[in-house]
């Protein structure tokens, strides 16, 4: 199935008397890259959280936002972490004597509880647990289908269109295919104007030189294996329309296989109409290409 890289999703859950809610949004990227933020408390939870997106996203950009909110009726208790706070508290003595301060001028009990880590929840403690973490991936796990909904529901638009333009590119190389006699003829009458050229130039016919310039205009006449590689490239594009796994790094790729085999029928080919095609060729494949940077 076709997927876009871009999408949106969001869950809410109150978990361990928190209001959480998860974000989730999808760009486009050329690797496969997961940002996470959420709460300084819950950082523990993070490299599983990244994997857990990365089982839902193969290829793109995801930043995930996760906050907690205290809901009003959960209770709070503050608890003290003694150990840090006494030594802390030895550490400022320390620094008195040594710097040579006052006795006044020792750490207070208002600078002493705004240290980091001095005090904590008293619920912290909920927030290593295996249930808080099966949670927090439940949470994710519902915000994430919300956004492959979204990914996939754009890619079924992407697909219509891709196959759209494909069949386009299709009639634009058979219209060439057909072209390409005319071509041919086109070479033909230079080449013969070219000879009565080199007649008048010069009153013996100089046979190595025309065996030489119908070699040239030949060679440049003979787009039947751009054509053929072409139509292959055509084929395989749409194959991997169907495909179940990501393929936009392929489709990429095909898109610049079919770029250079319209370029040498372009360099070949001095022939108005087939020049003209290949311009139309150019910009339903430069099309292709814009649609193509946003698939996983």
């Amino acid at each position: 199935m076709l997927r876009s890289m871009t999408g949106f999703g969001q869950a809410v859950r109150t978990i361990s008397g928190y209001r959480v809610q998860i974000d989730v949004k999808s760009v486009n990227h050329r690797y496969n890259e997961v940002v996470v933020r959420l709460p300084h408390e819950w950082i523990r939870f993070e490299d599983g959280l990244r994997k857990l997106v990365q089982q839902f996203v193969k290829r793109g950009r995801v930043d995930l936002f996760i906050t907690a909110e205290l809901e009003a009726t959960t209770t709070v208790q503050a608890r003290v972490n003694w150990a840090l706070a006494k030594s802390y508290s030895q550490a400022a003595e320390q620094l008195r004597e040594r710097l040579g301060l006052p006795q006044n001028d020792r750490l207070q009990l208002r600078d002493l509880i705004t240290l980091p880590d001095v005090l904590t929840k008293a619920e912290d403690e909920l927030e290593a647990s295996d249930s808080l973490r099966q949670q927090l991936e439940s949470c994710l796990q519902e915000a994430m289908r919300q956004l492959m909904a979204m990914r996939e529901a754009e890619g079924r638009s992407l697909y219509k269109d891709l196959s759209s333009r494909i069949h386009m590119v299709q009639k634009l190389q058979e219209r060439i295919a057909a072209e390409a006699p005319n071509a041919i003829g086109h070479m033909h009458r230079r080449l013969r104007t070219r000879i009565q050229e080199l007649l008048t130039e010069q009153a013996q016919f100089d046979e190595q030189r025309f065996i030489m310039e119908a070699a040239v205009l030949a060679e440049r006449a003979d787009i039947e294996e751009e054509l053929t590689r072409l139509r292959s490239h055509c084929g395989q594009f749409l194959e991997l329309l169907g495909a179940e796994e990501p393929v936009g790094r392929k489709l990429d790729f095909l898109i610049q296989e079919m770029n250079r085999e319209v370029n040498t029928i372009g360099s070949k080919c001095n022939y108005t109409a087939i020049t003209n095609l290949v311009v139309e060729l150019k910009s339903e494949l430069e099309k292709l290409r814009e649609q193509v940077q946003n698939i996983e």
